[in-house]
Protein backbone atom coordinates (compact mmCIF):
# COMPACT_ATOMS: atom_id res chain seq x y z
CA UNK A 1 0.00 0.00 0.00
CA UNK A 2 1.26 3.45 -0.89
CA UNK A 3 0.61 6.88 0.60
CA UNK A 4 2.31 10.00 -0.73
CA UNK A 5 2.30 13.58 0.57
CA UNK A 6 3.37 16.49 -1.62
CA UNK A 7 3.93 20.13 -0.75
CA UNK A 8 4.84 23.21 -2.75
CA UNK A 9 5.70 25.22 0.35
CA UNK A 10 9.11 26.79 -0.18
CA UNK A 11 11.59 25.56 0.63
CA UNK A 12 9.61 22.36 0.09
CA UNK A 13 12.29 20.17 1.64
CA UNK A 14 11.39 21.68 5.04
CA UNK A 15 8.91 18.80 5.17
CA UNK A 16 11.84 16.53 5.98
CA UNK A 17 12.30 18.28 9.33
CA UNK A 18 8.69 17.66 10.28
CA UNK A 19 8.84 14.01 9.24
CA UNK A 20 12.26 13.47 10.88
CA UNK A 21 13.29 11.72 7.66
CA UNK A 22 15.95 13.16 5.37
CA UNK A 23 14.74 13.91 1.84
CA UNK A 24 18.08 12.77 0.47
CA UNK A 25 18.06 9.12 1.48
CA UNK A 26 15.59 6.28 1.78
CA UNK A 27 14.84 4.67 5.12
CA UNK A 28 12.98 1.59 6.31
CA UNK A 29 11.59 0.26 9.56
CA UNK A 30 10.52 -3.29 10.42
CA UNK A 31 7.17 -3.71 12.15
CA UNK A 32 5.46 -6.85 13.46
CA UNK A 33 3.40 -7.22 10.30
CA UNK A 34 5.83 -5.98 7.63
CA UNK A 35 8.21 -3.22 6.56
CA UNK A 36 7.67 0.52 6.15
CA UNK A 37 9.79 2.12 3.43
CA UNK A 38 10.09 5.92 3.38
CA UNK A 39 11.63 7.70 0.40
CA UNK A 40 11.31 10.94 -1.56
CA UNK A 41 10.57 10.57 -5.30
CA UNK A 42 10.96 14.33 -5.57
CA UNK A 43 12.88 16.71 -3.32
CA UNK A 44 13.49 20.21 -4.69
CA UNK A 45 13.05 23.67 -3.24
CA UNK A 46 9.87 24.12 -5.27
CA UNK A 47 8.21 20.77 -4.62
CA UNK A 48 8.79 17.83 -2.33
CA UNK A 49 7.01 14.46 -2.19
CA UNK A 50 7.41 11.82 0.49
CA UNK A 51 6.28 8.26 -0.22
CA UNK A 52 5.30 5.91 2.58
CA UNK A 53 5.13 2.37 1.28
CA UNK A 54 3.96 -0.34 3.64
CA UNK A 55 4.95 -3.84 2.57
CA UNK A 56 2.89 -6.32 4.60
CA UNK A 57 4.12 -9.87 5.04
CA UNK A 58 1.06 -12.12 4.47
CA UNK A 59 2.75 -15.00 6.28
CA UNK A 60 3.09 -12.92 9.44
CA UNK A 61 -0.58 -12.07 9.19
CA UNK A 62 -1.47 -15.76 9.32
CA UNK A 63 0.82 -16.75 12.19
CA UNK A 64 -1.14 -16.78 15.40
CA UNK A 65 -4.13 -15.33 13.59
CA UNK A 66 -7.43 -15.28 15.40
CA UNK A 67 -8.94 -16.59 12.14
CA UNK A 68 -7.08 -19.90 12.33
CA UNK A 69 -10.26 -21.67 13.45
CA UNK A 70 -12.62 -19.57 11.37
CA UNK A 71 -15.53 -21.11 9.50
CA UNK A 72 -13.91 -19.49 6.44
CA UNK A 73 -10.39 -20.98 6.53
CA UNK A 74 -9.36 -19.38 3.23
CA UNK A 75 -9.98 -15.91 4.65
CA UNK A 76 -6.54 -15.82 6.27
CA UNK A 77 -4.91 -16.39 2.88
CA UNK A 78 -7.28 -14.66 0.46
CA UNK A 79 -8.01 -11.11 1.59
CA UNK A 80 -7.15 -7.51 0.74
CA UNK A 81 -5.01 -6.73 3.82
CA UNK A 82 -1.59 -6.69 2.07
CA UNK A 83 -2.84 -4.39 -0.67
CA UNK A 84 -5.06 -1.68 0.83
CA UNK A 85 -4.57 1.25 3.15
CA UNK A 86 -6.08 0.18 6.48
CA UNK A 87 -5.40 0.18 10.22
CA UNK A 88 -1.94 -1.19 9.41
CA UNK A 89 -1.12 2.21 7.91
CA UNK A 90 -2.37 3.96 11.07
CA UNK A 91 -0.03 1.83 13.18
CA UNK A 92 2.81 2.56 10.76
CA UNK A 93 2.18 6.31 11.05
CA UNK A 94 2.16 6.03 14.83
CA UNK A 95 5.33 3.98 15.13
CA UNK A 96 7.43 5.47 12.34
CA UNK A 97 6.17 9.08 12.52
CA UNK A 98 5.31 9.35 16.20
CA UNK A 99 7.01 12.73 16.60
CA UNK A 100 5.13 14.09 13.60
CA UNK A 101 1.79 12.91 15.01
CA UNK A 102 2.60 14.53 18.34
CA UNK A 103 3.71 17.82 16.79
CA UNK A 104 7.37 17.70 17.79
CA UNK A 105 10.25 19.12 15.80
CA UNK A 106 13.31 20.13 17.81
CA UNK A 107 15.35 21.19 14.79
CA UNK A 108 12.71 23.59 13.40
CA UNK A 109 9.89 24.00 15.98
CA UNK A 110 8.41 26.95 14.09
CA UNK A 111 7.39 24.57 11.29
CA UNK A 112 5.01 22.55 13.47
CA UNK A 113 2.21 25.14 13.36
CA UNK A 114 2.95 26.38 9.86
CA UNK A 115 0.19 25.73 7.35
CA UNK A 116 1.40 24.62 3.94
CA UNK A 117 -0.32 23.38 0.77
CA UNK A 118 -0.48 19.59 1.03
CA UNK A 119 -1.65 16.91 -1.38
CA UNK A 120 -2.12 13.43 0.04
CA UNK A 121 -2.65 10.53 -2.36
CA UNK A 122 -3.68 7.09 -1.11
CA UNK A 123 -3.44 3.98 -3.26
CA UNK A 124 -5.63 1.96 -2.66
CA UNK A 125 -8.25 2.90 -0.03
CA UNK A 126 -11.28 0.72 0.79
CA UNK A 127 -14.32 2.96 1.28
CA UNK A 128 -17.03 0.92 2.95
CA UNK A 129 -19.88 3.35 2.57
CA UNK A 130 -18.80 4.63 -0.83
CA UNK A 131 -17.59 7.97 -2.11
CA UNK A 132 -20.36 9.84 -0.32
CA UNK A 133 -19.15 8.59 3.07
CA UNK A 134 -15.55 9.40 2.10
CA UNK A 135 -16.56 12.99 1.37
CA UNK A 136 -18.65 13.22 4.54
CA UNK A 137 -15.50 12.39 6.52
CA UNK A 138 -12.98 14.70 4.86
CA UNK A 139 -14.90 17.63 3.35
CA UNK A 140 -16.13 19.00 6.72
CA UNK A 141 -12.45 19.20 7.68
CA UNK A 142 -11.76 21.51 4.74
CA UNK A 143 -10.29 19.02 2.28
CA UNK A 144 -10.94 18.99 -1.45
CA UNK A 145 -11.51 15.33 -2.29
CA UNK A 146 -10.89 13.50 -5.56
CA UNK A 147 -11.77 9.81 -5.77
CA UNK A 148 -11.31 7.31 -8.59
CA UNK A 149 -13.28 4.09 -8.11
CA UNK A 150 -11.80 0.83 -9.34
CA UNK A 151 -13.78 -1.97 -11.03
CA UNK A 152 -13.79 -5.42 -9.47
CA UNK A 153 -12.02 -6.73 -12.55
CA UNK A 154 -11.27 -4.73 -15.70
CA UNK A 155 -11.61 -7.92 -17.76
CA UNK A 156 -15.17 -8.44 -16.53
CA UNK A 157 -16.90 -5.05 -16.41
CA UNK A 158 -20.26 -6.76 -15.85
CA UNK A 159 -19.09 -7.56 -12.31
CA UNK A 160 -19.47 -3.89 -11.50
CA UNK A 161 -17.50 -1.49 -9.31
CA UNK A 162 -15.53 -2.38 -6.19
CA UNK A 163 -15.34 -0.58 -2.86
CA UNK A 164 -11.72 0.43 -3.59
CA UNK A 165 -10.67 3.95 -4.55
CA UNK A 166 -7.56 5.90 -5.33
CA UNK A 167 -8.03 9.06 -3.29
CA UNK A 168 -6.41 12.49 -3.39
CA UNK A 169 -6.88 15.03 -0.58
CA UNK A 170 -5.97 18.71 -0.98
CA UNK A 171 -5.74 21.27 1.81
CA UNK A 172 -3.55 24.03 3.17
CA UNK A 173 -2.92 22.80 6.68
CA UNK A 174 -0.25 21.63 9.09
CA UNK A 175 1.39 18.27 8.64
CA UNK A 176 0.48 17.23 12.18
CA UNK A 177 -3.21 17.90 11.47
CA UNK A 178 -3.11 15.85 8.27
CA UNK A 179 -1.41 12.93 10.03
CA UNK A 180 -3.94 12.91 12.87
CA UNK A 181 -6.85 13.00 10.41
CA UNK A 182 -5.35 10.07 8.48
CA UNK A 183 -4.61 8.10 11.65
CA UNK A 184 -8.28 8.20 12.70
CA UNK A 185 -10.17 8.18 9.41
CA UNK A 186 -8.32 5.56 7.35
CA UNK A 187 -9.46 2.64 9.56
CA UNK A 188 -12.91 4.26 9.88
CA UNK A 189 -13.33 4.03 6.11
CA UNK A 190 -12.19 0.43 6.16
CA UNK A 191 -14.34 -0.39 9.23
CA UNK A 192 -11.85 -3.07 10.27
CA UNK A 193 -8.95 -3.19 12.70
CA UNK A 194 -6.28 -5.85 12.74
CA UNK A 195 -5.76 -5.68 16.51
CA UNK A 196 -7.95 -6.14 19.56
CA UNK A 197 -9.92 -3.02 20.46
CA UNK A 198 -9.86 -2.34 24.20
CA UNK A 199 -10.68 0.63 26.40
CA UNK A 200 -7.29 2.24 25.81
CA UNK A 201 -8.47 3.05 22.28
CA UNK A 202 -10.80 5.69 23.74
CA UNK A 203 -7.81 7.74 24.88
CA UNK A 204 -6.13 7.31 21.50
CA UNK A 205 -9.20 8.51 19.64
CA UNK A 206 -9.62 11.55 21.90
CA UNK A 207 -5.94 12.41 21.61
CA UNK A 208 -5.82 12.13 17.81
CA UNK A 209 -9.23 13.80 17.47
CA UNK A 210 -8.32 16.78 19.64
CA UNK A 211 -9.38 20.05 18.11
CA UNK A 212 -11.57 18.62 15.34
CA UNK A 213 -13.54 15.48 16.21
CA UNK A 214 -15.90 17.10 18.74
CA UNK A 215 -17.20 19.44 16.02
CA UNK A 216 -17.29 16.85 13.20
CA UNK A 217 -20.85 16.24 11.90
CA UNK A 218 -20.08 12.51 11.50
CA UNK A 219 -18.45 12.03 14.90
CA UNK A 220 -20.93 9.34 15.90
CA UNK A 221 -20.22 7.22 12.82
CA UNK A 222 -16.50 7.82 13.25
CA UNK A 223 -16.59 6.63 16.86
CA UNK A 224 -18.82 3.67 16.06
CA UNK A 225 -16.54 2.40 13.32
CA UNK A 226 -13.34 3.27 15.16
CA UNK A 227 -14.39 0.95 18.01
CA UNK A 228 -15.72 -1.75 15.68
CA UNK A 229 -19.29 -1.21 16.88
CA UNK A 230 -18.48 -1.67 20.56
CA UNK A 231 -21.39 0.40 21.82
CA UNK A 232 -20.08 0.98 25.36
CA UNK A 233 -16.81 2.43 24.07
CA UNK A 234 -18.66 4.51 21.47
CA UNK A 235 -20.97 5.99 24.10
CA UNK A 236 -18.13 6.81 26.49
CA UNK A 237 -16.11 8.51 23.76
CA UNK A 238 -19.12 10.54 22.58
CA UNK A 239 -19.96 11.58 26.14
CA UNK A 240 -16.40 12.80 26.64
CA UNK A 241 -16.52 14.64 23.32
CA UNK A 242 -19.65 16.42 24.53
CA UNK A 243 -17.67 17.55 27.57
CA UNK A 244 -14.99 18.90 25.22
CA UNK A 245 -17.58 20.70 23.08
CA UNK A 246 -20.42 21.83 25.37
CA UNK A 247 -22.21 23.48 22.47
CA UNK A 248 -23.03 20.00 21.21
CA UNK A 249 -24.42 18.82 24.55
CA UNK A 250 -27.82 17.14 24.36
CA UNK A 251 -30.30 18.52 26.88
CA UNK A 252 -32.44 15.76 28.47
CA UNK A 253 -34.62 18.40 30.15
CA UNK A 254 -37.27 20.81 28.98
CA UNK A 255 -34.73 23.62 28.71
CA UNK A 256 -34.61 25.21 25.24
CA UNK A 257 -32.01 24.05 22.73
CA UNK A 258 -29.34 26.36 21.29
CA UNK A 259 -31.73 27.47 18.57
CA UNK A 260 -34.70 27.80 20.90
CA UNK A 261 -32.78 30.03 23.31
CA UNK A 262 -33.32 32.81 20.76
CA UNK A 263 -37.04 32.12 20.78
CA UNK A 264 -37.68 31.52 24.48
CA UNK A 265 -39.80 34.63 25.02
CA UNK A 266 -42.65 33.31 22.91
CA UNK A 267 -42.20 29.59 23.60
CA UNK A 268 -42.07 28.99 19.88
CA UNK A 269 -41.14 25.33 20.11
CA UNK A 270 -44.28 24.47 22.09
CA UNK A 271 -46.45 26.33 19.59
CA UNK A 272 -44.67 24.61 16.70
CA UNK A 273 -45.23 21.13 18.13
CA UNK A 274 -48.84 21.96 19.00
CA UNK A 275 -49.52 23.04 15.43
CA UNK A 276 -47.95 19.87 14.04
CA UNK A 277 -50.06 17.77 16.39
CA UNK A 278 -53.23 19.61 15.35
CA UNK A 279 -52.52 18.98 11.67
CA UNK A 280 -51.93 15.26 12.27
CA UNK A 281 -55.18 14.99 14.21
CA UNK A 282 -57.13 16.91 11.56
CA UNK A 283 -56.03 14.56 8.75
CA UNK A 284 -56.89 11.54 10.95
CA UNK A 285 -53.44 9.97 10.63
CA UNK A 286 -53.06 6.76 12.64
CA UNK A 287 -49.45 5.85 11.83
CA UNK A 288 -46.84 8.63 12.14
CA UNK A 289 -43.07 8.73 11.83
CA UNK A 290 -41.08 11.64 13.21
CA UNK A 291 -37.92 11.98 11.12
CA UNK A 292 -35.06 13.58 13.01
CA UNK A 293 -37.01 13.03 16.23
CA UNK A 294 -34.20 14.32 18.47
CA UNK A 295 -35.05 14.08 22.14
CA UNK A 296 -38.62 12.93 21.53
CA UNK A 297 -40.69 16.01 22.39
CA UNK A 298 -43.20 15.41 19.57
CA UNK A 299 -43.27 11.66 20.27
CA UNK A 300 -44.27 12.46 23.83
CA UNK A 301 -47.31 14.38 22.58
CA UNK A 302 -48.26 11.67 20.09
CA UNK A 303 -48.22 8.99 22.79
CA UNK A 304 -50.84 10.94 24.75
CA UNK A 305 -53.34 10.70 21.87
CA UNK A 306 -55.13 7.39 21.32
CA UNK A 307 -55.65 8.27 17.66
CA UNK A 308 -52.02 7.41 16.86
CA UNK A 309 -51.76 3.62 16.86
CA UNK A 310 -48.25 3.35 15.35
CA UNK A 311 -45.53 5.88 16.21
CA UNK A 312 -41.93 5.76 15.03
CA UNK A 313 -39.09 8.10 15.93
CA UNK A 314 -35.98 8.04 13.74
CA UNK A 315 -32.71 9.87 14.33
CA UNK A 316 -29.09 9.54 13.23
CA UNK A 317 -27.86 10.36 16.75
CA UNK A 318 -27.62 7.40 19.12
CA UNK A 319 -27.32 9.78 22.03
CA UNK A 320 -30.51 11.62 21.05
CA UNK A 321 -32.39 8.30 20.85
CA UNK A 322 -31.17 7.37 24.31
CA UNK A 323 -32.40 10.70 25.69
CA UNK A 324 -35.76 10.25 23.92
CA UNK A 325 -36.08 6.75 25.38
CA UNK A 326 -35.50 8.15 28.87
CA UNK A 327 -37.88 11.05 28.31
CA UNK A 328 -40.65 8.71 27.17
CA UNK A 329 -39.88 6.16 29.91
CA UNK A 330 -40.23 3.43 27.29
CA UNK A 331 -38.96 0.65 29.54
CA UNK A 332 -41.72 1.42 32.07
CA UNK A 333 -44.64 1.71 29.65
CA UNK A 334 -47.49 -0.81 29.84
CA UNK A 335 -47.21 -3.50 27.15
CA UNK A 336 -50.00 -2.10 24.94
CA UNK A 337 -48.51 1.40 25.08
CA UNK A 338 -45.05 0.04 24.32
CA UNK A 339 -46.39 -1.73 21.22
CA UNK A 340 -47.46 1.64 19.77
CA UNK A 341 -43.99 3.21 19.61
CA UNK A 342 -40.62 2.27 18.16
CA UNK A 343 -37.28 4.11 18.12
CA UNK A 344 -35.11 3.62 15.04
CA UNK A 345 -31.49 4.55 14.39
CA UNK A 346 -31.09 5.66 10.81
CA UNK A 347 -30.26 8.40 8.34
CA UNK A 348 -32.59 10.64 6.38
CA UNK A 349 -30.44 10.44 3.26
CA UNK A 350 -30.53 6.66 2.67
CA UNK A 351 -33.56 4.69 1.55
CA UNK A 352 -35.02 2.73 4.44
CA UNK A 353 -37.91 0.33 3.85
CA UNK A 354 -38.85 0.60 7.53
CA UNK A 355 -40.22 4.06 6.69
CA UNK A 356 -42.71 2.88 4.07
CA UNK A 357 -46.44 2.50 4.58
CA UNK A 358 -47.12 5.36 7.04
CA UNK A 359 -50.08 7.71 7.01
CA UNK A 360 -47.92 10.71 7.90
CA UNK A 361 -44.35 11.87 8.39
CA UNK A 362 -43.16 14.89 10.34
CA UNK A 363 -39.92 16.73 9.63
CA UNK A 364 -39.61 19.42 12.29
CA UNK A 365 -36.74 21.91 11.96
CA UNK A 366 -34.53 19.34 10.21
CA UNK A 367 -33.92 20.21 6.56
CA UNK A 368 -31.91 23.35 7.39
CA UNK A 369 -29.24 21.05 8.89
CA UNK A 370 -28.70 19.34 5.50
CA UNK A 371 -26.25 20.55 2.88
CA UNK A 372 -27.32 20.66 -0.77
CA UNK A 373 -26.28 17.09 -1.66
CA UNK A 374 -27.94 15.59 1.42
CA UNK A 375 -31.08 17.63 0.88
CA UNK A 376 -31.40 16.16 -2.61
CA UNK A 377 -30.99 12.65 -1.21
CA UNK A 378 -33.51 13.38 1.54
CA UNK A 379 -36.09 14.54 -1.01
CA UNK A 380 -35.96 11.20 -2.81
CA UNK A 381 -35.90 9.13 0.38
CA UNK A 382 -39.04 10.79 1.75
CA UNK A 383 -41.12 11.90 -1.23
CA UNK A 384 -40.25 9.19 -3.77
CA UNK A 385 -39.44 6.11 -1.67
CA UNK A 386 -41.25 6.36 1.68
CA UNK A 387 -44.06 8.54 0.20
CA UNK A 388 -46.45 8.78 3.17
CA UNK A 389 -49.90 10.21 2.48
CA UNK A 390 -49.16 13.36 4.51
CA UNK A 391 -45.88 15.15 5.20
CA UNK A 392 -45.72 17.97 7.74
CA UNK A 393 -42.49 19.95 7.42
CA UNK A 394 -41.28 23.07 9.24
CA UNK A 395 -38.21 25.26 8.86
CA UNK A 396 -37.12 28.72 10.11
CA UNK A 397 -38.21 31.82 8.23
CA UNK A 398 -35.03 33.78 7.54
CA UNK A 399 -37.00 36.96 6.91
CA UNK A 400 -37.90 36.98 10.60
CA UNK A 401 -34.28 36.89 11.84
CA UNK A 402 -34.08 40.69 11.89
CA UNK A 403 -36.44 40.65 14.88
CA UNK A 404 -33.78 39.08 17.11
CA UNK A 405 -30.74 41.21 17.80
CA UNK A 406 -28.45 38.26 18.52
CA UNK A 407 -29.22 36.68 15.15
CA UNK A 408 -28.83 39.62 12.79
CA UNK A 409 -30.04 40.10 9.26
CA UNK A 410 -27.72 37.63 7.56
CA UNK A 411 -26.93 35.28 10.44
CA UNK A 412 -28.44 31.87 11.17
CA UNK A 413 -30.30 30.83 14.30
CA UNK A 414 -28.10 27.80 14.93
CA UNK A 415 -24.42 27.14 14.25
CA UNK A 416 -25.19 23.83 12.48
CA UNK A 417 -27.67 25.30 9.99
CA UNK A 418 -26.47 24.94 6.40
CA UNK A 419 -29.09 27.41 5.16
CA UNK A 420 -32.21 29.27 6.22
CA UNK A 421 -34.85 30.09 3.62
CA UNK A 422 -36.91 33.21 3.18
CA UNK A 423 -40.65 32.71 2.72
CA UNK A 424 -40.27 33.03 -1.04
CA UNK A 425 -37.40 30.53 -1.20
CA UNK A 426 -39.26 27.99 0.92
CA UNK A 427 -42.39 28.29 -1.22
CA UNK A 428 -40.40 27.79 -4.43
CA UNK A 429 -38.72 24.66 -3.03
CA UNK A 430 -41.93 23.20 -1.57
CA UNK A 431 -43.97 23.76 -4.75
CA UNK A 432 -41.24 22.17 -6.86
CA UNK A 433 -41.25 19.11 -4.61
CA UNK A 434 -45.04 18.90 -4.68
CA UNK A 435 -45.11 19.08 -8.48
CA UNK A 436 -42.25 16.60 -8.90
CA UNK A 437 -43.71 13.94 -6.59
CA UNK A 438 -47.45 14.50 -7.18
CA UNK A 439 -48.38 16.03 -3.84
CA UNK A 440 -50.84 18.79 -3.09
CA UNK A 441 -49.55 21.49 -0.75
CA UNK A 442 -50.70 24.17 1.67
CA UNK A 443 -48.69 26.58 3.82
CA UNK A 444 -49.17 27.55 7.46
CA UNK A 445 -47.46 30.16 9.63
CA UNK A 446 -46.37 29.48 13.21
CA UNK A 447 -45.67 32.14 15.83
CA UNK A 448 -46.42 35.81 16.27
CA UNK A 449 -46.56 37.66 12.95
CA UNK A 450 -44.53 40.82 12.38
CA UNK A 451 -45.39 43.12 9.51
CA UNK A 452 -43.20 42.69 6.41
CA UNK A 453 -41.21 39.74 7.82
CA UNK A 454 -43.95 37.24 8.67
CA UNK A 455 -43.77 34.59 11.41
CA UNK A 456 -40.66 32.90 12.86
CA UNK A 457 -41.53 29.41 11.59
CA UNK A 458 -42.97 28.39 8.23
CA UNK A 459 -44.78 25.09 7.62
CA UNK A 460 -45.73 23.09 4.53
CA UNK A 461 -48.30 20.30 4.62
CA UNK A 462 -48.00 17.90 1.68
CA UNK A 463 -50.97 15.68 0.80
CA UNK A 464 -50.70 12.76 -1.61
CA UNK A 465 -54.36 13.28 -2.46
Amino acid sequence: MLLTITTTHQPATDMGYLLHKSPFRSQSADLAFGTVNVFYPEATREQCTVAIMLDIDPIELVRGSRHMHSTMPLEQYVNDRPYVCSSFMSVALSQVFGQTLNGRCKARPELVDMKMPLTCRITVLPCRGGELFLRKLFEPLGYTVQAIRHPLDERFPQWGESLYYTVALFKETTLVELFNHLYVLIPVLDNQKHYYVDKSEIEKLLKRGEGWLAQHPEKEQIAKRYFKNRISYTREALDRLIEINPAERDQPTDEPSAEESVEIRIRLNEERLGTVLSVLKSVQAESVMDLGCGEGRLLQLLLQERQFKKIVGLDVSIRALEIATDRLKLTDLPPKQKERIQMLHGSLIYRDRRLEGFDAATVIEVIEHLDAARLKAFERVLFECAKPKYIVLTTPNRDYNVVWENVGKTGFRHGDHRFEWTRAEFEIWARRIADQYAYQIRFLNIGAEVEQVGTPTQMAVFNKG
